[in-house]
């Protein structure tokens, strides 16, 4: 379950891949922990065109993202989502706490 990490001047684009489930969703979100504690973005994108399956786990990893944006005090947006994940994410009303691109 990698993440590919791309940062310039205060953003950041994190793609991540692969099933985002429960089996993968923790270590998923400690990658993505340490990647925004380490760049410390104002505006990150999470890129998520390399994902195959997402279940409610893959909300727990975008609300911690934003969690941890908005103590930076940057934004969060997600963008690229397949139709199985998109499905998701519409069923759960993030798209009300999160821009879905």
């Amino acid at each position: 379950m990698p993440i590919t990490v791309n940062s310039q001047a205060g953003s950041a684009t994190i793609a991540l891949s692969g099933e985002i489930d429960h089996h993968g969703a923790r270590t998923m979100m400690g990658q993505l922990e340490d990647a925004i504690a380490q760049i410390l973005p104002m505006r990150l994108t999470l890129d998520l065109s390399g994902v195959t399956f997402m279940d409610s786990s893959g909300i727990a990893v975008l609300l911690r993202a934003l969690r941890q944006m908005q103590q930076l005090g940057g934004s969060l947006r997600v963008t690229a989502i397949p139709v199985q994940a998109r499905r998701v994410l519409d069923a759960a009303g993030v798209g009300r706490l999160i821009p879905l691109e």
